[in-house]
This record gives C-alpha cells, structure tokens and sequence, in this order.
C-alpha cells in the first residue's frame, strides 16, 4: 500500500466568504500540485468564527447542501483529482442547522457528510444555539483513498466517538477543528489548553492504531458581542501515527498546506502487537450507556 499524501490546510479566514472560499482554492491547488490525494480543510472555513456570541442573523450563512459553497468545493475536488474534506454551516430545514463535514471524491461526487455529533456550549463557543446535533451517527465515508471516520472539533474529546468509528472500520480519524485561547487566560493555561489538546488526539490514535488528522484555523478573531475577548486559533494542525506519533505539526501563527505521507499498513503492523481490539471486555461496558455511574 503507498503512502497517502494527505495535505492539511492551516489558514486565517476574514469576514468575506468569497475570499475565504478564494483563498482555500489556491491552498488547495498547491496540495495538489505537490501531490496531495487527500485534503482536509478546517472547521467552518468559509466564514469568520461566528458563534462567539448569539444572533439570529447569523443564520443565513447557512447554505443547503448540495448549495454554492458544496458544489464550489465539489468542482475543485474533480479539478484536482483529490478527496476532499470540507466543514460547512448546513441548512437542512427553517429553523434545523447543522455544523456538517462533507467529504467529496475524486471525481467530484459527494460520497458522504457527517453531521457534528457533540455541540459545546461555553464561553466564546456559542455552538448549541446554531446546531442541531448530528443524527448520522458515527459511519466511515469511504472514498477513493479509503475509509475515513470524519469527526468535527468538540468530538475530538470523546474517546467513544472514535472508538466507534475504528469499529466501523475507519483506517483514518480525521478532525476539521476551531479551538483557540481567550487571550486574557495566562500563558501558562494557555499552554495547558493546547497541550491537552494534542495529547487528547494522539491518544485516540493510540488505542484505536489509527493514524489521526487534526486541522484547526489559525490567528485572531475578535468577539463581535464584545461580551469576550476574542478567539486566538492557535493553528498547530497535525497529523499523528497510530502509535501516537507527531508525523508533521505546524507552527501557531502561520497558514501553511501542512503535507504528510501516512503509511496506512502500519495500523496493521501495530495492531498485531497492540490488539486492543481483540482484548477488549465488551461484555463488561454496559454501563457507559450511563450519563454517570454511582
């Protein structure tokens, strides 16, 4: 099996959807033109982060899918000949909005979306007044460079959700992510925050010997509510292999197309000498159907 070359795209995005949209064109031209078969864009790319506060006009960033934004994306993946992750403000119905991956083939076709399953609710991360939770459950998309199991962001903290995506089958754990600092947090939490971070994910590719992509947004996005201090994206998009690890990891200030090989057969290797697949107590986890157990 050959080296999938997988590009991350790092980037800052503005008020303006056609530059934003402009601007991860061009990134991605330049993934493929070094190769990359895989492209996995951030969360929400095509806009500011717009749920540091609640306002109801907000909702008409909101786009059907297929729409202008999906069939945009959709043509550069058959241009390019890539499988292509995008983030996107999805509108399925008045009044029902989803924050949705979708995942394009190589020849342009959607071959499958993912609908956030864990919408966050804290400050600066307004989600749970835009989203409705997902109902797609946790399904691998196959493609053309393999199965991937698409989550979003705040599911990058749950280790069920990609043990269950492992046990569909997903031969890669993919990310598309928004987080960043409030500014007025010291830089030792700071420091905190973004290490537990990192460590959360490389550990999903740990216990599920699944090699993982994690692309956030990168640079300064204030509060338009002022009611906050504004969002740093603190970039430091990466990719980890399924023994935990850092294969590439970019800066926290720079865009970047971050490109990584990812030797797939490796997950088969380490599988054989950690099976955790094999040793797990199925018929004793009953219990975290539990919200908490006492």
């Amino acid at each position: 099996m050959n080296p999938l070359r997988t590009a991350l795209i790092q980037q800052r995005c503005s008020a303006s959807r056609q530059d934003n949209l402009d601007h991860s064109a061009r990134a991605i031209a330049e993934a493929a033109a070094q190769g990359a078969r895989l492209v996995v864009l951030q969360e929400l790319h095509a806009s500011l982060y717009f749920c540091q506060h609640q306002s109801c006009e907000l909702f008409d960033l909101a786009e059907p899918i297929p729409g202008p934004t999906s069939d945009f994306f959709a043509t550069l993946a058959r241009r390019h000949a890539i499988v292509l992750v995008c983030s996107l403000f999805e509108k399925r119905a008045a009044g029902l909005y989803h924050n949705t991956a979708v995942v394009f083939d190589s020849d342009g076709r959607e071959a499958g979306r993912y609908r956030k399953m864990h919408i966050p609710d804290d400050p600066g991360y307004n989600e749970k007044f835009y989203f409705t939770p997902g109902d797609l459950g946790f399904t691998p998309i196959d493609t053309s460079v393999g199965r991937l199991g698409v989550l979003v962001c705040w599911d990058q903290w749950y280790p069920e959700a990609a043990r269950l995506m492992a046990l569909a089958g997903a031969e890669l754990l993919i990310y598309p992510t928004a987080i960043g600092f409030d500014p007025a947090d010291t830089a030792a939490e700071q420091q905190r925050q973004r290490e537990a971070w990192i460590c959360i994910q490389r550990s999903h590719a740990i216990a599920n010997g699944l090699p993982v992509i994690s692309v956030n947004r990168v640079g300064f996005e204030p509060d338009p509510s002022g009611r906050t201090a504004g969002a740093q994206f603190w970039g430091g998009s990466f990719v980890a292999g399924p023994q935990g690890e850092i294969l590439v990891q970019a800066d926290d200030q720079s865009e970047t197309v971050l490109l990584a090989d990812i030797d797939r057969h490796r997950s088969e290797t380490v599988r054989r000498i950690w099976p955790y697949l094999r040793d797990r107590r199925i018929d004793a986890y009953g219990e975290l159907n539990c919200r908490y157990r006492r």
